[in-house]
């Protein structure tokens, strides 16, 4: 289980503040997954400051996460894609960022969402990069819950099953796979498509996937979107930008922690130019264009797509 694996790193990679932190996120993520599997996915008529629609689960999620971040006594500052501020919640030893319910536009069709979030040392989440986290995790909530965690000092990214104990616990998290490399391999899921309209470059990617048969893998949620290049060990999944379509993935959220991910499972990251882990997050607003999956592929959206169609951001 979880704790065998935490064990495994070198000598104190995982000192007990990170391992309560990590085992106070994957309650939470526990308790999302049994929340949703009865809900309705019904609007509650109210925006985040990103101007996304929030849903009721969205705000259970929420309470959920910063509920356990608190109890675990490790966390001095959280933040969350909801209420995209620093939040002191009174521990000591990390700062956690996380977007409680990604994809939430999509659980009314019952399709798969998640769970994303970063674990940096010290106090503050604004000033950082990918390159200093501890911890980033993402859950996907689909026919099965599965969550993968990659953790410094440990080698490679790793998925644990959510598997029915019928305990009052509502399960327990058992290792199922590791991630060391993501092979080139045709497969493409294109975040943002309507960008090809005015960013020539992803216009050109795109008929380069189609005349070369690539096949077409995408959901619509990022998580497990970018899951499936980890379980089929190939692919990419891009968030072009372009000038009538702006970018909507935030940095510290969503974009980095999964660059983390991606990244120690032998893939690549990029946000046009570099790797997404070495972009500076300079406010907790910050957003970004995206591509994860294969290093030949990622090299490919550098040299189609880059950054030449975003000046204007």
């Amino acid at each position: 289980g979880v704790m065998s694996f935490l064990g495994a790193g070198k000598d104190g990679a995982v000192d007990s503040a990170l391992r309560k932190t990590i085992f106070a996120l994957l309650k939470a993520c526990k308790a999302i997954s049994y929340m949703l599997r009865t809900d309705t996915g019904d609007r509650k008529g109210t925006t985040n400051a990103f101007g996304d629609d929030q849903l009721d689960t969205d705000i259970i999620a929420d309470k959920l996460v910063f509920q356990q971040l608190e109890a675990c006594g490790c966390v001095h500052t959280a933040s969350s894609e909801e209420t995209p501020k620093e939040v002191k919640i009174g521990g000591k030893g990390y700062s956690v960022a996380f977007d409680p319910l990604d994809g939430s536009s999509v659980i009314g069709s019952n399709f798969s969402v998640g769970t994303i979030f970063g674990v940096w040392p010290g106090e503050t989440l604004v000033g950082v990069t990918g390159a200093s986290l501890k911890c980033a995790g993402m859950a996907v909530y689909g026919p099965r819950t599965t969550l993968t965690l990659a953790v410094e000092g440990i080698p490679g990214s790793h998925e644990f099953l959510l598997v029915d104990d019928r305990s009052a616990s509502n399960g327990s998290w058992v290792h199922t796979k590791a991630f060391t490399s993501i092979s080139e391999g045709r497969l493409f899921a294109p975040g943002n498509l309507r960008a090809t309209n005015d960013n020539e470059g992803y216009a050109k990617l795109l008929d380069y996937w189609r005349s070369n048969a690539y096949t077409l893998r995408y959901t619509g949620g990022m998580v497990p979107d970018v899951n499936q290049i980890l379980i089929k060990g190939k692919g990419i999944f891009v968030n072009p930008v372009s000038k009538s379509h702006k970018a909507k993935l935030r940095l510290l959220y969503e974009a980095v922690p999964v660059a983390y991910i991606v990244e120690k499972a032998g893939g690549a990251s990029s946000e046009g130019e570099r790797s997404l882990l070495e972009v500076k997050i300079d406010s907790t607003q910050a957003r970004t264009q995206v591509a994860y999956g294969s290093a030949l592929e990622v090299k490919r959206f550098e040299e189609y797509v880059g950054k030449k169609y975003i000046s204007s951001l």
